[in-house]
């Protein structure tokens, strides 16, 4: 009994060394966890760019579509406007306008 009234330092040390581990083990985990939520944020996150981009690149394309429809109208437009300005060119009226009708052929009256 006597070494162990001498050496209560040395369970007080042994004791903070244990606890000490015993932080830093928790912290490690505690770490390592965080990695590995951090990991599968970032891998959500990811999925959810690549279908916005996705999403994007769909939206550009349609948009151009849409573009070349405008300009295909705004050009049947233009045409139109043109022939009567520079060309004084106009449709004729009801009076001046013939109908001009082929004979049906057999096949057609049926």
């Amino acid at each position: 009994m006597e070494t162990e009234e001498q050496f209560p330092s040395a369970r007080k040390t042994t004791f903070r060394k244990v606890v000490t581990y015993a932080v830093l083990i928790s912290l490690v985990f505690i770490s390592a966890m965080m990695v590995v939520f951090q990991v599968f944020e970032y891998r959500h996150d990811y999925r959810d760019l690549s279908t916005y981009m996705r999403e994007k690149d769909d939206l550009n394309a349609e948009w151009g579509r849409l573009l070349i429809e405008q300009q295909t109208f705004g050009a049947t437009a233009q045409i139109g406007t043109r022939a009567v300005t520079q060309l004084r060119m106009f449709s004729p009226p009801a009076a001046q306008t013939v109908v001009i009708s082929l004979p049906m052929t057999p096949e057609q009256k049926k």
